[in-house]
């Protein structure tokens, strides 16, 4: 049995499993198929698409997608190179994300240079499918961003067909899915006051795009001719559909959407009336074991969840925080502005700069580092000034 956190599971999954060429798929509707089949394309791992049955009784919530992903970039690069060879495909999937540098954080500070490359392998996919769960306490959001991981997949296909990442590839993905899904809520017939910050989950879980901001206003907006292949567009149609799906069914108006997508990218009519049923099947007969779908408004639960949280972890490392805060002159300025002014942008900018250098200072707030992390700031600002009253006080009274 396959233990995903002891080290040396990698080794033990491809000895298990024993792989042939039989198993290489080499039709690429096939392969998507069958991986969205497992929940993989849906951020919930349901199964995996292996030779040999993979028993998870008792893995631990974040074990599932490791397995999953490796196995999914394994499956992409039987179809794009045609070869079964695990050796290779760890040497490769190696190189491809030594190649990818993440924004706001380093994949590789954790792996050390000595290990095998099967177990600084691990490392990489331990951090890939690291998530907010902890920083929330098992919330939904780590949906959004397992959802994401399938932009590893495609870009390690990129990777395997020009020896690198085409430049501004995973920034353009990742736009792209961000805006698509922004419009597709926009359109849905029965609106939620919570669809902003469903919003601002997909761009907390982006990697690349530090700053990602939605921009389109419209599909025809949308620069998708950049995206040539078919596994680009069924996965930009699928993550439309699951944002559609979030109310609980889809309006004609909201069929419409995903068909115009469709026909803005050259995929069959046929192929969203697919994605249309399969979204629909998957998530009503797993909706009880996915966290998102258990609460009757899932995006407010997130936030209050979230808040009391933030707040826990801010008055734990209240002394050390204020000691950083009181150091800089200008960011207690700021912040004692922002009790009276809404701040303008290039203050937010400030704010947000200084406070996140305070955050990598104390071990306990690098979690506002981490992806998703920028989410939680708005919430570690709001309740900043309840820690110093009295220089807040000063500070005003000087202005």
């Amino acid at each position: 049995m396959i233990n995903p956190s002891a080290s040396g599971w990698i080794d033990k999954f491809f000895i298990t499993q024993g792989f042939t060429k039989q198993d290489v798929l080499l039709d690429t509707d096939l392969f998507y198929k069958k991986i969205r089949a497992t929940g993989f394309i849906y951020g919930h791992i349901i199964s995996f698409e292996t030779p040999n049955f993979i028993d998870t009784t008792g893995w631990v919530q974040n074990e599932k997608p490791k397995v999953s992903l490796l196995n999914t970039l394994y499956g992409i690069y039987g179809l794009t190179t045609h070869d079964f060879d695990s050796h290779a495909f760890i040497k490769k999937c190696l190189d491809f994300y030594d190649k990818m540098h993440p924004q706001g954080f380093n994949l590789f500070k954790k792996v050390l240079p000595n290990g095998s490359a099967s177990l600084n392998l691990e490392k990489i996919i331990d951090n890939r499918v690291q998530t907010n769960v902890d920083i929330i306490n098992k919330n939904f959001s780590h949906i959004v961003t397992n959802a994401l991981l399938f932009i590893d997949v495609l870009a390690f296909r990129q990777y395997l067909i020009h020896g690198e990442i085409p430049e501004k590839y995973l920034k353009k993905i990742e736009e792209a899915v961000i805006n698509i899904v922004s419009l597709a809520l926009k359109i849905k017939t029965n609106k939620s006051n919570y669809d902003d910050l469903l919003i601002k989950l997909f761009e907390a879980s982006v990697r690349y795009s530090k700053f990602s901001k939605i921009t389109a206003l419209n599909l025809e907006e949308l620069n998708l001719d950049y995206f040539e292949a078919d596994l680009e567009k069924y996965y930009l149609i699928d993550m439309a559909g699951m944002a559609l799906w979030s109310d609980g069914k889809i309006e004609n108006e909201e069929i419409y959407f995903l068909h115009k997508l469709a026909q803005n990218i050259k995929v069959a009519a046929d192929f969203v009336s697919e994605s249309i049923t399969n979204t629909d099947i998957f998530i009503k007969q797993y909706k009880k074991q996915i966290p998102y779908f258990n609460y009757s408004n899932p995006v407010k639960h997130f936030y209050d969840q979230t808040t009391q949280n933030v707040i826990t972890l801010i008055s734990r490392n209240k002394n050390r925080l204020i000691k950083e805060i009181v150091g800089s002159k200008e960011l207690m300025l700021l912040l004692a502005y922002s009790t009276r002014r809404d701040l303008n942008e290039k203050e937010k900018k400030k704010v947000k700069k200084q406070l996140l250098d305070i955050c990598k200072t104390i071990p306990s707030l690098t979690i506002f580092l981490l992806p998703g992390g920028s989410l939680l700031l708005p919430i570690l600002i709001k309740f900043i000034p309840t820690l110093l009253p009295s220089a807040f006080n000063e500070n005003l009274d000087n202005e």
